[in-house]
Parts: structure tokens; sequence; C-alpha cells
């Protein structure tokens, strides 16, 4: 090769180097994402559930993982139970216990008396073929032959109009639940952010990034009194209702994802009676 052009085709390589695709070191597992519903919504498209108040964990087969990719330090005998398949659903307790089952899901080294209250509460079947209602029928055939009394498969139910639906919206929150999840029965099996899957709340919620904290006054002088956040799409606000005397002397690390609660949006945009929740499941 020539020395000009050995040359010319270095200079290339320096000025396509910038532009070159960086690796991406995210492991994190592709989820269905759900979306918001309309309160007047028709739910005769879809297969409707209740939204259970747990822990998300995709299982790839070897491991469980939560969102964000990391391993979930589950039991042996645990892990050992469930089948050789990819599954995806929520570790869950029961109804208002999921500050016991973080607690418990987050240790490095399980307790087994705490995960024999654990269940995995299966609700799809990541990268299988056919309608959301046909993976339905394959996720009761699944969790059947799995003989594991901890793994459930979470009931699909159809509704036959809005009514219907705030009747059961009203029963499930009345009895401590959470709301309901609408999936429509004819999706294939998609992930990311999806109207195929939508959730039903009196309240609606959503994470935020803890950007600063606010001390407090008169009584909570000394302590936090509200917390300076920013959502994903670059609004920022204050959250100041929500918190236990324990996190206002202990709040949520600058840089921590939140999940707050609101009820519809300002004429800027902006969540209303915004009010904290929780530090996101994301470990």
């Amino acid at each position: 090769m020539q020395p000009i052009f050995r040359m010319f085709l270095f200079a290339l390589c320096l000025c396509l180097a910038p532009f070159a695709p960086a690796q991406s070191n995210d492991t994190s597992p592709r989820a269905l994402l759900a979306g918001v519903a309309n309160a007047d919504i028709d739910p005769t498209p879809y297969l409707v559930s209740e939204k259970y108040d747990g822990v998300r964990a995709l299982w790839d087969g070897k491991a469980l993982r939560t969102r964000a990719g990391n391993v979930i330090a589950a039991p042996a005998w645990f892990i050992a139970k469930l089948p050789q398949r990819p599954l995806d659903g929520e570790l869950w307790i029961g109804r208002g216990q999921f500050e016991k089952l973080s607690g418990a899901v987050r240790k490095t080294v399980p307790v087994d008396d705490e995960w024999r209250q654990i269940k995995y509460m299966i609700f799809e079947l990541p990268d299988v073929q056919g309608t959301f209602a046909e993976r339905y029928e394959q996720i009761k055939r699944v969790v059947a032959q799995a003989g594991f009394p901890q793994l459930v498969a979470v009931e699909q139910f159809r509704l036959p109009d809005n009514a219907a639906l705030k009747r059961k919206l009203a029963e499930i929150v009345g009895a401590g639940g959470e709301g309901l999840m609408l999936h429509r029965a004819d999706a294939p099996y998609v992930t990311g952010r999806n109207d195929a899957l939508l959730k039903l709340k009196p309240l609606n919620d959503a994470e935020a990034t803890v950007i600063g904290h606010i001390p407090g006054k008169g009584k909570y002088t000394g302590k936090m009194g509200a917390l300076r956040v920013e959502t994903a799409d670059g609004k920022r606000f204050q959250i100041g209702t929500g918190f236990t005397d324990a996190v206002r002397g202990n709040p949520p690390a600058i840089g921590t994802v939140i999940t707050f609660t609101y009820r519809g949006l300002t004429k800027n945009g902006l969540p209303r009676f915004a009010s904290y929740l929780r530090v996101r499941a994301n470990f």
C-alpha cells in the first residue's frame, strides 16, 4: 500500500471514529410498561386484572432480575421450582405489604421465612407468539405444570362495560388494592411503554429523580421539609407531603428515583397535589 494512501485511510478513520456507535452496557431486560387508562375507557377489548403493589421480576430461565437488570437473590429452593422458560410477573406478599416485600427482596442473603410468604404473580410470557388472550391460556398451563404454590397465574377477566369497570375498581381499592390493569386481549407480545397495557387507579402515579432537599420549618425544623424533583421530561417541582417522620429524618439521597402520586396536571403540565409514595424498587 502506498504511503500517501495509508495516510488517507488513517485520516478517514480519525474523522469517522467519533460517530461510531457506542457499545451499550445496558443489561436491563426488555419489558412491557403500562400507560395510563382514561377513567371512561371501554374495557371490552381488554383482559382486566388487579394491579399488584409488588416488585417487578423477570425470570430468564436461570435468574430473577429487576427491571434494571439486577439479579434478585432468591433462595435456591425458590429458583429450583421455576420453569426453565422466561416469565414476567410481580413478586408480592399481599395488599399493603410493599415495604415488607421490598425489605425481603433487597437482601443479598435471602431469608427463607420471608421468601415463603412471597408469591410470584405471572402476567406475561416474554417473546411468545399469539395474542395476549392466547398467552394467558399458556400462562395457566405453565403455572399448573410447575406445581409450585408460590407461582401464581394472575387472574384475567372480562368486563362488559365502563360501569362494571368502575365497580370493580371500587371493589379492589376498597379491599386495600392499588387498582386495575387492562391488557389488550388481541395484543402480540411487545416491550417498552405501550398502550397495549394500561393501569387504572384512583390516583395517577409517576417517577421523578430527587435533585434537592428543602429544609423543614416548624415541627420539621432540622428535618427535610420537601423534595425538589425532576421528571424524565425535564419538569421540576416540589413534593412536600406523603412523608413519614422517618423519611423526613433520612430523606432519599439526591439522584434517587422516587414514585409519587398526583391528581391530574396543572395548566403548565405539572402534577397536581403531588405526594411522595416510596423509593422506586430499582435495586
